[in-house]
């Protein structure tokens, strides 16, 4: 196990020199990855170079506890290497592979994941790489495995820095099968990371360079891969601009945007990019005036930007701008779109507020009362 990660920009043809030196690899992904030319390739390529490989390819999307419970009776006995290949909920699942395959049977992987689940912070796993498929969650960067958990209506994060992988292979043709929607809002949600970790109160000067460095490349590319989805440099660049943003959550944390978007994930299953792109606007909306100053500096990487602005009025063009590009992607603005009523908004208000972890993180005092009416003010 490294204690850096190595990152690798370009073709999955690179890996032969990680892979060959394996006695038994799992690859793990998801059915609509493994079919996949290119994931295929891959598949093809690791059966030279291993003596024995064992493909899990049904991992679930936003993984609740007991799907990976269910995971646990599939895993071999012995690992020496994990491939993750996938979004966000692929790679944290492969995380937490990583962790349980050191232990000897699955009895005490099952006994290993409710302790990790009740707090316990993981010391080893075997070794790990991660390939994304999305430009957006920068899984492959953050110590973290996100599990949501229903009777909780919420999600848990399971964090050490055991999770960081060896390797991260960006490989930019792998995201060319993204339909344009989903593009749209895993973009979001790496941008969500950006900023979020740049104005959060434990923001931090390494942080916030990895966060202004992936928010350059966002807001020069984010366009540019709607109308030129086939083109790769563009699709690295957002690759990039994903993995600085989980390099900002391992530097400092998101905070009320990801804290709003738990309840909308945990319960109900709402795609995380989706749910972050709803909340998005209400929150930097409600923490405009206080972070006018970091929000001025973030509106000023803009490709438009008016630098000669003072800075309050910087941070509510920004707002206008972030409104306007929701609109552009064509991703929802109103909770009722995704099936929300206002019925529903208490409770999701209470157990958004149980997510202390990044409630913790916000810029600004926040009460219960303030996050129910951020989500009233994308309900009609």
């Amino acid at each position: 196990m490294n204690i850096f990660t190595t990152v690798l920009s370009g073709n999955i043809d690179q890996l032969a020199a990680i892979t060959a030196k394996h006695e038994h690899i799992l690859l793990a992904t998801d059915q609509n990855v493994s079919s996949l030319d290119q994931v295929q390739a891959l598949i093809n390529q690791l059966q030279q170079d291993c003596a024995q490989l064992t493909v899990i390819d049904n991992l679930p999307a936003e993984p609740r506890d007991e799907d990976v419970q269910n995971l646990i009776a599939q895993l071999p006995q012995s690992i020496s290497l994990v491939v993750g290949v996938g979004g966000g909920s692929v790679l944290d699942v492969s995380k937490l592979i990583a962790v349980l395959g050191v232990e000897a049977d699955n009895a005490q992987r099952t006994e290993k994941f409710q302790q990790l689940l009740a707090g316990e912070t993981p010391v080893q796993r075997t070794e790990l790489l991660l390939i994304p498929t999305t430009a957006g969650t920068g899984a492959e960067a953050t110590p973290n495995a996100i599990v949501a958990i229903p009777s909780r209506a919420t999600k848990v994060g399971i964090i050490s820095p055991v999770m960081l992988p060896d390797y991260v292979l960006l490989a930019p043709e792998l995201t060319t099968s993204m339909p344009a929607h989903i593009t749209a809002s895993t973009s979001i949600d790496a941008l969500c990371h950006l900023i979020e970790c740049f104005t959060a109160c434990i923001s931090n000067p390494v942080g916030d360079n990895y966060a202004m460095i992936g928010m350059q490349k966002f807001f020069a590319n984010i366009d540019k891969v709607m109308t030129a989805p086939q083109d790769m440099q563009v699709r690295l660049n957002l690759l990039w601009a994903s993995y600085y943003g989980g390099a900002s959550i391992s530097h400092s944390g998101t905070h009320l945007v990801h804290a709003l978007s738990y309840p909308l994930g945990g319960k109900y299953r709402i795609p995380h990019g989706l749910a972050n792109s709803l909340l998005l606007l209400p929150v930097m909306k409600f923490i405009c005036e206080p972070c006018q100053e970091k929000l001025a500096q973030v509106y000023d990487l803009l490709p438009q930007s008016d630098k000669s602005l003072p800075s309050l009025n910087k941070a509510h063009a920004l707002v206008d701008y972030l409104e306007s590009l929701v609109v552009e992607l064509g991703l929802p603005t109103k909770l009722n779109a995704i099936g929300i009523d206002a019925s529903q908004l208490p409770e999701l208000a209470a157990n958004a507020m149980e997510v202390k972890r990044l409630i913790n993180h916000s810029p600004v005092p926040v009460t219960e009362q303030d996050v129910l009416n951020m989500y009233q003010s994308i309900c009609e």
